[in-house]
């Protein structure tokens, strides 16, 4: 299941986990989901969200740079 990472470019956490993305290898896995089109900001609400960082995994949306990163690492690790 790839990954969906809903995001702002011009914000720092969201920054902070995309870095974070790429220094665990992940970026291949993830679809960058800019919020600042209305499709993607549908598609978060859709989902229950509205604040970003927020990364939808299959089953459960991680918002905010501290989940994000943890199930980042989750799934860096194999376990997800």
């Amino acid at each position: 299941m790839k990954l969906e990472l809903f995001h702002r470019i011009a914000n720092d956490d969201c920054a902070a986990v995309r870095r974070r993305a790429g220094e665990l290898g992940l970026l291949r896995q993830i679809e960058l989901r800019n919020v600042h089109f209305e499709s993607h900001r549908r598609a978060l609400a859709t989902l229950g969200g509205n604040a970003v960082p927020a990364l939808w995994d299959g089953a459960q949306l991680h918002v905010g740079r501290d989940a994000a990163m943890a199930a980042l690492a989750s799934r860096a690790s194999g376990n997800k």
